[in-house]
């Protein structure tokens, strides 16, 4: 996974690859042969294979013998899957890096989250996801972990696949950049069980706000098994 993300070109058609899947150039289901990309990316094979076994790793696509590679669908038992995951993992990872940053790590936050402030301000839903997305991403990296970092990016990616999200849907931008400000809040105070719990609170929301709004059910009607993900339940440290 290391040798793609630290070669431009790697990073550059994984890049490209990741993004027409989840626009849906690369529509779900589709059938694609490894120098069929390549060409359309104008690359040779090898950064492509490299890319899409990395795609493969984190179940966004499929190989198959002989026929090339499929873009997978994803289904609402994958969303629960992915918010399992995610809690699993960004809920310690916060708690962590709540310990470890120093100012300057505070300052930059703080800095993303305004960042989400005035995207939400603007009416910009692209901007706001993608400061989301770096938010999430500066809290995981702060835990010492980046591997982890970039495997919940991955997991952001299979939900982002299904075309699907809860801003204007489910909740507005401004109740969104409300939740983090929790999360921004609770870090600044050096509260790492108080960090740890909002990030566990805001991703369990948006869980339930995506899945019940993509069964076509209510809010709070539809029931996920993700009670088990509580680390308060089963903490070790």
């Amino acid at each position: 996974m290391d040798q793609v993300g630290a070669d431009p070109m790697g990073a550059r058609v994984l890049g490209a690859l990741r993004t027409a899947v989840i626009s849906g150039e690369l529509a779900p289901g589709s059938l694609h042969s490894v120098q069929q990309l390549a060409t359309q990316l104008g690359v040779s094979r090898t950064p492509v294979r490299e890319a899409l076994i990395q795609l493969a790793q984190q179940g966004i696509v499929r190989f198959e013998r002989n026929r090339g590679v499929r873009v997978l669908q994803t289904s609402l038992h994958d969303l629960e899957e992915v918010f399992a995951l995610r809690l699993l993992l960004e809920v310690p990872a916060t708690r962590r890096a709540c310990a470890l940053l120093d100012a300057t790590g505070r300052r930059d936050l703080r800095r993303i989250f305004r960042a989400m402030e005035r995207a939400a301000d603007a009416d910009d839903e692209f901007a706001l996801w993608e400061h989301d997305r770096r938010f999430h991403r500066a809290v995981l990296e702060a835990s010492g972990n980046r591997r982890l970092a970039q495997y919940v990016d991955g997991l952001r990616d299979t939900v982002l696949r299904r075309g699907v999200s809860t801003a204007r849907s489910s909740r507005s931008l401004h109740d969104i950049v409300a939740e983090h400000v929790v999360i921004l809040e609770r870090i600044e105070a050096g509260d790492p069980d108080g960090a740890a719990a909002a990030m566990h609170a805001h991703v369990r929301h948006t869980a339930e706000l995506l899945i019940a709004q993509e069964s076509g059910e209510p809010a709070g009607t539809v029931e996920i098994d993700l009670g088990w993900t509580n680390r308060d339940r089963m903490r070790t440290d």
